[in-house]
């Protein structure tokens, strides 16, 4: 029987749903952060936005790589080959050791040049421990980003939503902890707030891996990885890295354009940088909404390949982007109604909440851009087609949006407000452009990798 439209959007919510509270618990950990960082020095919250919005992207670089696993591991699914997936998770932890040495590299060489930013001075002894402790914990971050992603592929997105809860909860207590020294701890505000990151992000790729080798319902991907051929682990390495530099670099540059613009607002003063700091929470509490259900997306699209069905295909992206517009009409009401006291949650600092208030109005004005570019990205992810969605983002986020903060925001001098508001423009831009290469796709050869 051919799934009806109703059931799509019944299983996307049902496959969703957790990845939609994973997600928003995974922000609870920036937000925590920000909360609590901000109310103990405006001067760590300043510092703690320049070092999260450049590291991010090593993050981010882990996420978009690992998104590579959807596109290979889908299918076999799809096809009810498991013990095949098993091999594919094998060769996922081969290519994740070379990225994480990769991006250890790059994170090393950002803090060396820490001085070179133009970034204001007696920020500098705030930022250099933060971020070390942050590079520490990179080789956790990467696997966490690889098991939850093959969670999810698999259907089991429940168990990523309760680890990342977990994870987080865990986290806040830390924040609670190291940075105002309750609990006999010292008092070590930034640094207390990325120990306590650290320490979570260990535990929860721990959790993981444990939950894959005790629970029995696993049984056929661990028999997957130990008996394994070598053959197909290379097989799957070199698809790996093949989707995955793609993929990587879209993720990056899609959402490295908002990481990156800090540097334009550091020049600005510290005070917009702070605001920039709680404006990158608010975006990011809207996108991890969207992500969720565009993340269902594209595991039901990654199934439906493996069957051979495109006309599904096009209907589960159908279902979902309704999905997602739904919901950003839905959480842009309240976020403008209470623009004006959303930065007294982060700051008491009069000035920085104002800039908070009137930056809001760009952000509000991308919500349905940025719900329709995540919807298609998500399909194009689970259809495999990551090299042209990457030269789309390069772009939409670099050549059309960088250049336009810089010129609105510093040029015109608007600030902050004028930085922000290239980003409906660019975000609109990427849409179109995913949008024209899912039709292509579809057109040619039914829409299946490899035919």
């Amino acid at each position: 029987m051919q799934t009806t439209a109703t059931n799509h959007y019944r299983d996307l919510v049902h496959l969703g749903t957790p990845i939609v509270v994973g997600q928003v618990g995974n922000l609870v950990l920036n937000f925590a952060d920000t909360f609590m960082i901000g109310h103990h020095s405006t001067l760590e919250l300043a510092a703690a936005s320049f070092v999260n919005n450049i590291f991010v992207l090593a993050v981010l670089f882990a996420i978009g790589f690992n998104f590579a696993i959807t596109p290979i591991v889908g299918p076999l699914i799809g096809r009810n080959e498991r013990q095949q997936a098993g091999a594919a998770l094998k060769a996922g932890f081969y290519a994740n050791a070379v990225l994480i040495v990769l991006l250890a590299v790059c994170s090393i060489a950002f803090y060396l040049m820490l001085p070179h930013f133009g970034q204001p001075e007696e920020l500098l002894p705030l930022m250099r421990p933060y971020l070390l402790v942050n590079i520490l914990s990179l080789p956790f971050t990467v696997i966490g980003c690889q098991m939850k992603q093959f969670y999810d592929t698999i259907g089991k997105t429940s168990i990523s939503m309760y680890v990342l809860i977990s994870g987080n909860l865990l986290n806040v207590a830390g924040n609670w902890a190291l940075i105002y020294g309750n609990c006999g701890m010292p008092e070590l505000g930034l640094l207390g707030a990325g120990i306590a990151t650290a320490v979570s992000r260990m535990l929860i790729a721990a959790a993981f891996c444990c939950l894959l080798l005790t629970k029995r319902e696993f049984c056929i991907f661990k028999i997957g990885i130990a008996e394994a051929r070598r053959d197909d682990v290379n097989g799957y390495f070199k698809s790996l890295h093949r989707l995955g530099w793609s993929s990587a670099l879209q993720s990056t540059v899609e959402c490295g354009a908002f990481s990156l613009v800090a540097i334009f607002v550091g020049w600005t003063g510290t005070k917009p940088l702070a605001a920039h700091q709680i404006m990158i929470t608010m975006s990011m509490f809207f996108y991890n909404l969207y992500l969720g259900i565009a993340t269902a997306i594209s595991i039901r699209v990654s199934h439906y390949v493996g069957t051979g069905d495109t006309e599904e295909i096009v209907r589960v992206t159908r279902s979902g982007f309704f999905i997602i517009i739904a919901m950003a009409a839905t959480v842009a009401v309240p976020v403008f109604c209470f623009r004006h006291d959303i930065g007294f949650l982060f700051t008491a600092d009069r000035t920085v909440c104002r800039l908070v208030a009137a930056t809001i109005i760009p952000l509000i004005l991308y919500q349905i851009s940025d719900a329709f570019q995540c919807c298609l990205a998500n399909a194009l992810r689970g259809l495999g087609e990551m090299r042209l969605m990457m030269y789309a983002a390069v772009f939409a986020y670099f050549i059309v949006s960088l250049p336009l903060s810089w010129w609105l925001g510093i040029v015109m001098k608007y600030g902050i407000v004028g930085i922000w508001s290239a980003f409906p423009v660019c975000l609109t831009v990427a849409g179109l452009l995913y949008w024209l290469i899912f039709r292509k796709r579809l057109s040619v050869h039914g829409g299946m990798p490899g035919q």
